[in-house]
């Protein structure tokens, strides 16, 4: 949960984990708009409006707005361009039923009457642009702004933000009604009078992950792209179990990365070389386990790589428990993205230090967790998410404690997952996961949206997979859905 204003982003993805709850976008549009109509009708009952919307979804909240003002008020609309060219279904459908209503729509054709528009209305609702705004105002925009700052005595209310706020130009209003919460940016100076307005975001959409991570935080690759750009990943693992350093290969290769690595013992590799020719394999020295010897050649294919995952199918003999620290240490200094899983994180136990302040996901169940940071973990889910924000606060990584209800935490911000399923408790599902967050920390995404998103597609992927297999369920069910879900989603 975010505490404290939102970040533009988040907004985004609170309203698809919103529609992912059942509550769709086109109720949090009406009830914005209607929450604004209701604060105009309050505080300024029979003065004439005109309302500027623009052509995303906060001027889909002003076509609301409008129509509500509409039924005791003297309502006039600006639209900054065209019908054409309004951008969303929702902000389209708000826009045909003023057509119904006694409201007279101006165009950007008719921009020559901004001026006398402006005077001769009481209350202006700035409904233009919101958080999504990148860079500074373009025209007519700016020239809009310009108009409606000169007009010292006019009333201007914002929706949600101020049009511009955050570039050297930008709407000064007497009052700002945001959705939800505060935003980003938005202070007593800029937004003047703030009101915060419940619009019906279910409180587990910003307490929960869900399509909302995945939608906003995975980067499409470009089309110029090429090989390699999309994520380079390392597995380091095997040595007793070959199936694990496997899964996680597949899952990383399902989630998008253009290319996976994998380094492990000898024997194991041959094994691993078997299942994909997918795979690009860098067989070690040793035959059965990784040791201190191998230290030289791991790294050698951690400097290809743009993110590392250690740990699937270790095993925690004496020689690899001693030279995993040495080896993550020499990871974090080369300051790439880590994954630490399964027998790494035993490895770590008492030494976890290593990873203060790295570019780290650590990825422990609850018996896990309690080995590596010498802490008992109570059954309740908020004792545990006061415990691990602590922890990741403490390394400054990031911690995804696996468990009935997921807890991911970078020590800022908290959130939880329940997307899964109680067939998920089947082995390789943990490497699956890992492998999905070497992916996205590949592809620069940082270490909490990774684990946010990874826990989400993981446990959607599941789900999906459950519905086919039932118990029968296998860790390979779960990959063989991802692209399933990104494409869903994306």
């Amino acid at each position: 949960m975010w505490f404290g204003m939102i970040p533009g982003s988040e907004v985004h993805v609170l309203d698809k984990n919103a529609e992912y709850l059942g509550v769709p976008t086109g109720t949090l549009m009406e009830n914005a708009g209607k929450q604004v109509a209701s604060f105009v009708t309050s505080r300024y009952a029979g003065k004439k409006i005109l309302v500027f919307c623009g052509t995303g979804n906060n001027g889909g909240d002003g076509f609301v707005a409008a129509r509500y003002l509409a039924k005791t008020h003297l309502v006039n609309v600006f639209l900054v361009g065209q019908e054409k060219d309004i951008r969303t279904t929702i902000s389209k459908k708000n826009f045909q039923k003023l057509k119904n209503e006694k409201i007279t729509v101006f165009t950007i054709d008719d921009e020559k009457k901004i001026p006398f528009l402006i005077d001769k209305a009481e209350v202006i609702i700035d409904a233009m642009l919101g958080i999504g705004l990148s860079g500074e105002l373009r025209e007519p925009y700016h020239w809009i702004v310009d108009h409606l700052n000169s007009r010292k005595t006019k009333t201007i209310i914002s929706v949600d933000v101020p049009t511009g706020l955050g570039t050297n130009a930008s709407v000064h209003p007497q009052h700002t009604i945001t959705f939800h919460a505060k935003k980003e940016g938005m202070t007593k100076k800029n937004c003047a009078d703030i009101i915060i307005a419940d619009i019906g975001i279910p409180i587990e959409a910003s307490t929960f992950v869900g399509p909302g991570e995945l939608s906003v935080y995975y980067p499409r690759p470009k089309k110029t792209s090429h090989k390699g750009e999309n994520g380079r990943v390392l597995i380091v693992g095997g040595g007793p179990y070959y199936g694990a350093p496997t899964l996680s290969a597949l899952s990383t290769l399902r989630t998008g990365a253009d290319l996976v690595y994998i380094t492990s013992p000898r024997q194991t590799a041959n094994k691993i070389s078997v299942f994909s020719p997918n795979f690009i394999i860098y067989p070690l020295l040793g035959q059965e386990m990784i040791s201190k010897d191998d230290t030289s050649d791991i790294m050698k294919s951690a400097e290809k790589a743009d993110a590392i995952v250690l740990g699937p199918g270790l095993g925690d003999a004496i020689e690899t428990m001693e030279a995993i620290p040495i080896i993550v240490e020499k990871i974090v200094s080369l300051d790439k993205p880590l994954v630490v899983d399964a027998d790494g994180l035993k490895a770590l136990s008492k030494k976890h230090d290593i990873l203060k302040h790295s570019q780290t996901v650590i990825t422990p169940h609850a018996s896990e967790f309690s080995l590596f940071t010498q802490q008992d973990l109570p059954d309740d889910t908020d004792s545990r998410k006061r415990i691990v924000s602590t922890w990741a606060k403490k390394l400054d990584i990031t911690i995804l404690l696996k468990g009935p209800v997921d807890i991911i935490s970078d020590g800022k911000v908290t959130k939880c997952n329940k997307v899964h399923n109680e067939a998920m408790t089947v082995g390789g599902t943990g490497d699956v996961l890992a492998g999905i967050i070497g992916a996205l920390l590949s592809k620069k995404v940082t270490g909490m949206n990774a684990a946010r998103i990874a826990a989400f597609l993981n446990g959607e992927a599941g789900n999906r997979a459950f519905k086919k297999k039932s118990y029968g369920l296998l860790a390979t069910d779960i990959i063989e859905e991802i692209p399933s879900v990104l494409k869903e989603y994306l």
